[in-house]
């Protein structure tokens, strides 16, 4: 065997070797070089948490309250199995979920979390000079999720209301965009579209491109005209719907996702998935979970309750907020965003402000509800008081 100093010393073998300094300018020792795309690659920023138990966290969507017990059973159980490889595209998940949606197993595709669905779609469709519409502002991940596949984003502001600009979006649409996502109810505003509003824009997109829709939230809506996106897929086979258990079903610490959309498609995606891309325990979590359906339409329900609870309180104060239909709410403040959220913290709940443009605020246990309620009351006060 070769000692240390027999090692070669050329440009490469040194950087192998371990030998390179890490402020070394010297581009030629650089051995590995990343995508031009990834280099000014936009940062997604998590909701804060922290360590201390006193404060609340509102930052992140999750459904409060523990994991329902059954899953906690079915969980447990299921570790002592984590020394075999899951089923490679999770077919007993897969078979209940489609029967869930009266579609064929061939129509759905497990993933890690709705996120990772979203980002297989787009670097299954698009490459470099292709374009991505979608609204913004939205969920932070769609630029970073675009531009790692070397296509262009095409923001379309939202509306004053923090609804999609459907109109403006069908207008940016050009001979190079691949892909069109939709948000609905939309993250961080938790605004939804109608069906007939859906409907409609989807009847002006091409068929040789793709409408994402994502659907995270969907389960917390309540206003008129709710989309059904399952009678839509017949008819649109550009269209894909993606859902998630993270929300709704409280499985946000497993990562599992779905996507619903038409048999070839789904072949195809499947070809270019990540081989046992769902652990073994993430396929049983929600397998058990899909199986308690009352359970978390009853849970769900009281987060909308909630929900309700909080907007009107807040609109007595005089707050003007978005028609919220997601298992958050949007504060609209503007430059004040980052203020908000120092503030939030200080009064012992973590909140997610978007610099420039608002504060998204969690529907999570009543007491920490109340907290945010104490505390846009106090803010709306000082904003009257000053001149």
């Amino acid at each position: 065997m070769a000692s240390q100093s027999s090692l070669p010393t050329g440009p490469d073998d040194r950087i192998e070797a371990g030998s390179a300094r890490p402020d070394d300018d010297d581009t030629r020792s650089q051995a590995v070089r990343l995508r031009p795309a990834l280099a000014a690659l936009p940062r997604y920023i998590p909701g804060s948490g922290g360590t201390n138990p006193s404060v609340f966290k509102l930052s992140s969507n999750e459904l409060p309250g523990p994991v329902l017990p059954a899953v906690t059973s079915a969980l447990v159980d299921a570790v002592e199995e984590v020394n075999r490889y899951p089923q490679m595209y999770a077919d007993r998940l897969t078979e209940a979920i489609g029967a869930r949606h009266d579609v064929p197993a061939e129509q759905v595709l497990v993933g890690n979390g709705s996120v990772a669905l979203i980002e297989l779609l787009l670097r299954s469709v698009c490459t470099d000079g292709d374009e991505v519409v979608y609204p913004w502002r939205s969920f932070e991940a769609y630029p970073i999720l675009v531009q790692v596949t070397g296509a262009s984003s095409r923001q379309v502001p939202v509306r004053a209301d923090g609804g999609h600009d459907l109109e403006a979006m069908a207008a940016a649409l050009t001979e190079r965009t691949r892909a069109v996502i939709i948000c609905s109810p939309n993250n961080p505003t938790s605004t939804a579209l109608s069906h007939r509003e859906l409907s409609d824009f989807l009847a002006r997109v091409p068929r040789d491109v793709m409408v994402i829709l994502d659907e995270a939230y969907v389960d917390f809506v309540r206003q008129d005209d709710p989309i059904d996106s399952r009678a839509l897929l017949p008819e649109y086979k550009n269209l894909v719907i993606v859902r998630t258990f993270s929300k709704a079903y409280g499985l946000a610490g497993l990562r599992v996702g779905y996507l619903l959309a038409r048999r070839r498609l789904v072949a195809g995606l499947r070809a270019g998935a990540t081989p046992f891309g769902v652990n073994g325990l993430a396929q049983m979590g929600a397998l058990v979970a899909l199986q308690l359906s009352d359970q978390v339409r009853d849970r769900v329900e009281t987060v909308v309750a909630e929900r309700d609870r909080v907007i009107r309180a807040l609109r007595e104060q005089g707050w003007e907020l978005p028609e919220a239909q997601g298992n958050f709410y949007w504060l609209p403040v503007g430059e004040h965003a980052v203020a908000l959220g120092d503030a939030a913290a200080r009064a012992g709940v973590m909140v997610r402000p978007f610099a420039g443009d608002g504060v998204r605020v969690t529907i999570g246990e009543r007491e920490a509800n109340d907290i945010v309620i104490g505390l846009a009351r106090h803010w709306v006060g000082r904003q009257r008081r000053q001149p």
